[in-house]
C-alpha cells in the first residue's frame, strides 16, 4: 500500500461529521460520544487521507452485537486488533476513508487520543514538525505501513505524554 501524505483538507471536518451521523443512525443508544481524532482533526496538518473516528461506547459487547451495522456502512470489522479493550474497523479496502477505535467510555485510550489532538491543534510547532517527520518517514519505508507507524512511535508517544500533563 503507498502511504500518502496530503496537504490538509478543509472538507475532513464534513467528512467526520457525515460519518458521525451515519454511525449514530446505525448504533444507536451503544454510542455514547463520536470524536474525530488523527492528524485530519488536526486544522493545518499534513495527514494521510483517512479519518480517524473514536467510538466511545456504552458496552464493548453491546458494541459486538452491532457489527452487522458498521458492515452495511462499509466497515471491515477487525476485533481488537492488537489493542487490548478495542474494537476496530475500517473502511475502503485498499483505499482507505475511514478507521474506527472504539472504546468502552473511561478508557485511558480515549483520553489519550483526545489529548494528542488538542495538544496539535495548541501547538501548532509540533504539528508542523510531525508532518514533516511524517512525509520523511513516508518517503523512506516503500509503503511499509508497520514500518511507517513504527517510525513515528516515539514522536507520538513522547507528545501524547506531554499532551496529558499538558489537559
Amino acid at each position: 500500500m503507498q502511504i500518502i501524505i496530503s496537504n490538509y483538507n478543509p472538507d475532513w471536518p464534513l467528512a467526520f461529521q457525515k460519518e458521525e451521523g451515519l454511525l449514530i443512525r446505525a448504533l444507536g443508544d451503544v454510542v455514547l460520544k463520536v470524536h474525530h481524532i488523527g492528524s485530519t482533526s488536526v486544522p493545518g496538518l499534513k495527514a494521510k487521507p483517512i479519518i480517524d473516528i473514536i467510538l466511545e461506547v456504552t458496552d464493548l459487547d453491546a458494541l459486538d452485537q452491532r457489527n452487522a451495522e458498521l458492515e452495511q456502512l462499509g466497515y471491515e470489522v477487525k476485533g481488537e486488533y492488537g489493542i487490548p479493550r478495542r474494537r476496530y474497523f475500517r473502511k475502503g479496502s485498499e483505499r482507505r476513508t475511514h478507521h474506527i477505535h472504539s472504546f468502552q467510555t473511561g478508557d485511558s485510550n480515549i483520553e489519550r487520543h483526545v489529548a494528542f489532538r488538542d495538544y496539535l491543534i495548541a501547538h501548532p510547532d509540533i504539528a508542523e514538525e510531525y508532518a514533516q517527520l511524517k512525509i520523511a518517514i513516508a518517503r523512506r519505508c516503500d509503503g511499509d505501513m508497520g514500518r511507517y507507524c513504527d517510525e513515528k512511535d516515539a514522536f507520538v508517544k513522547l507528545h501524547e505524554q506531554k499532551a496529558l500533563e499538558w489537559i
